[in-house]
């Protein structure tokens, strides 16, 4: 039976040369970066030469660039760091009604402790849209947050413009990019944002490893306590070794991204054509302002927990929205918000494909999906389509 790996928004296999980077740091190289012995010392130049080449990858300024345990942790540090530094200015925070949860449970937390929040709506194709961003900004608004790219549907926001606008109010802008960086051309300077949150194990780098750019002159309080590490941002001794990964992989995924994308595209666009010519499935999603290797789709009168188990079985690997969300039996937010009944929503399916995967995994997937789609839909108790 084949084996189709079709959830890299999900996570990613770590590619050889960051764990051949990170052996040495697991075993000889084994000092504490905090210690000012030789041992310590060694392990402390080679932090510093991976955040400088992080840095350089993202064509931005080593001493803004903050490591995390990964892409949750960063969100997490915006947000509750910058809701206790400006605490008395404001306590209005302003973000969109699909993000992911690291983001939008941690602003939901801060309306329980006296925080005012403002969600924004999307439009059918999960858009925020400008002028609603800029109509909700008050005097008391202290921070914007939008992620880039949606994990779900791929959908892609006008960042630039967005954060344009939050700054011309004084206000300050945060994006998740755990999505983006890497998968997409990607201009941190350009973009204007002052945080920035990636995460190594989506451009196959280590898990448990990931940034919090900061820009330079913009101050945000630790919302951690027990060491000065990563600036007194990020207590704790750092994770070298995944540190080390992560600047490899992130140095390859960036110098590979033109060609990479180009092949997603290729294959992301045959699988949008050959999945929405089946009856009754259609896409979710901006259909051009998408991510290069997302296809998410919903098909009618068939549950999506189904689908996957079918897809399983077939050896093929998919996901039915976010990987942190994916024991719930509630709808996916992001498609409620974008306007899709729960029948739709429970429908749905995502694909998101990756370096390794190929034509032939593509026409192995448009060529088992009619009879699965077929089965299910006999065996499901909604018999009529929705009105």
């Amino acid at each position: 039976m084949r084996n189709i790996y079709l959830d890299h928004a999900a996570t990613t296999p770590m590619r050889q040369e960051a764990y051949e980077a990170m052996i040495p740091y697991l075993t000889e190289t084994f000092g504490n970066p905090s210690s000012i012995h030789a041992f310590g010392r060694t392990v402390r130049k080679d932090l510093e030469d991976a955040r400088e080449r992080v840095a350089n990858a993202l064509n931005v300024h080593p001493r803004e660039i903050y490591f995390t345990g990964g892409g949750t942790e960063a969100d997490n540090m915006a947000v509750l760091g910058i809701a206790a530094k400006l605490q008395d200015k404001g306590k209005h925070i302003i973000t969109s009604a699909i993000e992911h949860h690291a983001v939008l449970h941690t602003c939901e937390a801060l309306a329980r402790q006296g925080y005012s929040l403002t969600v924004l709506p999307v439009d059918k194709f999960g858009m925020v849209s400008p002028s609603e961003l800029e109509k909700a900004i008050r005097s008391d608004t202290i921070l914007v947050s939008i992620m880039q790219a949606n994990n779900e549907v791929g959908t892609i926001q006008p960042i630039k413009e967005l954060a344009a606008i939050a700054h011309e109010k004084g206000v300050l802008f945060h994006t998740d990019a755990v999505q983006t960086v890497g998968n997409i051309p990607l201009d941190i300077k350009g973009l204007g944002v002052d945080f920035l949150s990636a995460s190594a194990h989506k451009l196959y780098g280590p898990k448990g490893v990931g940034l919090l750019y900061i820009r330079r002159g913009t101050k945000l309080a630790s919302i951690a306590y027990g060491g000065a590490q990563e600036g007194s941002m990020r207590p704790g001794t750092e994770n070298v070794a995944g540190i080390i990964g992560f600047a490899r992989a992130l140095e390859l995924a960036i110098t590979e991204q033109p060609e990479t994308s180009q092949h997603l595209i290729s294959l992301r666009d045959k699988l949008i054509k050959g999945l929405t010519a089946l009856p009754d499935v259609s896409l979710n999603g901006h259909p051009q302002q998408r991510l290069p290797g997302n296809v998410n789709v919903s098909v009618e009168r068939v549950e999506g927990e189904s689908l996957i188990l079918s897809l399983d079985m077939a050896g093929i690997a998919v996901s039915s929205g976010s990987a942190c969300t994916s024991g719930s039996l509630e709808p996916s937010h992001v498609l409620m918000a974008m306007g899709l009944s729960h029948q739709r929503a429970h429908g749905s399916l995502r694909f998101t494909l990756g370096k390794s995967t190929t034509q032939e995994d593509i026409d192995y997937v448009l060529e088992v999906m009619p009879g699965i789609i077929e089965r299910l839909r006999q065996m499901s108790p909604v018999q009529a389509k929705e009105d």
